[in-house]
C-alpha cells in the first residue's frame, strides 16, 4: 500500500551499473550517464514496496536480454532488499524519441535559433512526462517514486542504452571467467575489470566474494588512473550469482578457495592466484594507494600470462 514519502529515508543515495551488461563505449556516453546518475541522486523520492527494510537505498542496474534489472540494496553493505525486472519493450518508442529529440535540441543550440530550442524543449518535456507515467505504472506496487524521480530515472534508462550489451550470458558463446576473493571489494573486481580491458570481446568476466563487502574508494582511484571506471561496481557474494556454470574460476584468497569448494558450481578450469590484500597495508594515504597500484599491476601481469594460457586451453577443449 502506498504511503507518504519519508524525507529522511525514502530516497536513493547510490547508483551503480553492472559492468558486464552496461559497458562504456566513448567519453560522451560516459559523461551523459554520469550526469543522469548525478541528477537522480541529487533529488529523488523513492522506496521499494512490500519490504520491511528502511532507506536510504542503493540502486544497482543491469540489462539482461530485453529487461532492465532494478536491484535495490542496502548502501552500507550492499545486501539485497528487492529486485525487479522491467521490460524495455514498452519504452522502445519513447527511447527512440528521446534520442531523436536530443539530436534536434543539439542542432537547435548549434544554430542558435531560440524558437527552435523552445519548441524542442517543449517536446522533450512532454516525452519525459509520458515516460514517467508509464514507468510509474509498470512499477506500481513494486518500486514507489514521485513523478520527478520517474522522469530522471527514464533519463538514466536512456543514457545506459548505448552502453548496453543487451545479451544474456546463456546466449553468449564466449568463455565465462569468474574471479573470487574474500569480499568482492578489491581483488576480484579489479581482476574482472582488467580482464575485460585486456581481452575485449573474448570473454565474459564476473566477480564475487565469499562474504559481503563494501565498495572501496582506493580501487576506484587507482583504476581511474588507467581509464577504467570502477564506480559501477557493486559487491556480490557467490550465492547471488545467477550463473552457476563457469569455464574458468580463479580464486584470489584462501577464503575464496574454501568457499568455491563448498558451492555447487560447474567449473571447467580452476586456478588459484596468491595475491596480497592491499587493505592490510598501513601508513599514509599515499602508501596505501601504492599498495593498490602494486596489486593492480600484479593482476594485470597475471592476466596477460596465466589467463591467456587458460583461455587457450578452453578454446582447445571446446
Amino acid at each position: 500500500m502506498k504511503r507518504e514519502f519519508d524525507e529522511k529515508s525514502d530516497h536513493i543515495i547510490s547508483i551503480t551499473l553492472d559492468p558486464s551488461t552496461i559497458t562504456p563505449i566513448n567519453p560522451d556516453e560516459i559523461h551523459e550517464r554520469k550526469a543522469a546518475i548525478y541528477d537522480l541522486i541529487e533529488e529523488n523520492k523513492f522506496y521499494p514496496a512490500r519490504v520491511k527494510a528502511k532507506g536510504p537505498y542503493a540502486l544497482h542496474l543491469s540489462i539482461i536480454g530485453n529487461y532492465l534489472v532494478l536491484d535495490v540494496r542496502n548502501p552500507a553493505d550492499f545486501s539485497p532488499i528487492s529486485a525487479h525486472y522491467l521490460s524495455l519493450t514498452p519504452f522502445r518508442g519513447l527511447i527512440e524519441d528521446y534520442f531523436r529529440i536530443r539530436e534536434q535540441y543539439f542542432e537547435a543550440i548549434k544554430n542558435a535559433q531560440i524558437y527552435q530550442i523552445e519548441a524542442v524543449d517543449m517536446g522533450r518535456r512532454g516525452l519525459h512526462n509520458e515516460a514517467a507515467e508509464l514507468l510509474m505504472t509498470r512499477l506500481q506496487n513494486k518500486l514507489i517514486m514521485d513523478h520527478q524521480t520517474a522522469r530522471r530515472l527514464f533519463t538514466l534508462i536512456c543514457a545506459v542504452q548505448p552502453l548496453a550489451a543487451r545479451s544474456s550470458e546463456k546466449e553468449s558463446k564466449l568463455p565465462t571467467c569468474l574471479f573470487v576473493c574474500s569480499m568482492n571489494s578489491v581483488r576480484s573486481p579489479m581482476a574482472a575489470a582488467l580482464a575485460r580491458k585486456n581481452f575485449p570481446n573474448q570473454l565474459i568476466a564476473r566477480s564475487a566474494g565469499a562474504f559481503s563487502g563494501k565498495a572501496d574508494s582506493f580501487v576506484h582511484e587507482v583504476m581511474q588512473e588507467i581509464n577504467i571506471d570502477m564506480s559501477v561496481h557493486t559487491p556480490h557474494i557467490l550465492s547471488e550469482l545467477a550463473a552457476t556454470k563457469f569455464d574458468i574460476v580463479i580464486t584470489l584468497s584462501e577464503k575464496a578457495k574454501r568457499a568455491i569448494k563448498n558451492i555447487n558450481f560447474s567449473i571447467g578450469a580452476l586456478d588459484h592466484w596468491e595475491v596480497r590484500d592491499p587493505t592490510l597495508y598501513e601508513g599514509s594515504r599515499e602508501n596505501k594507494l601504492a599498495s593498490y597500484r602494486k596489486l593492480r599491476d600484479e593482476l594485470d601481469l597475471l592476466l596477460k600470462t596465466k589467463l591467456t594460457s587458460l583461455l587457450k586451453a578452453v578454446h582447445k577443449g571446446s
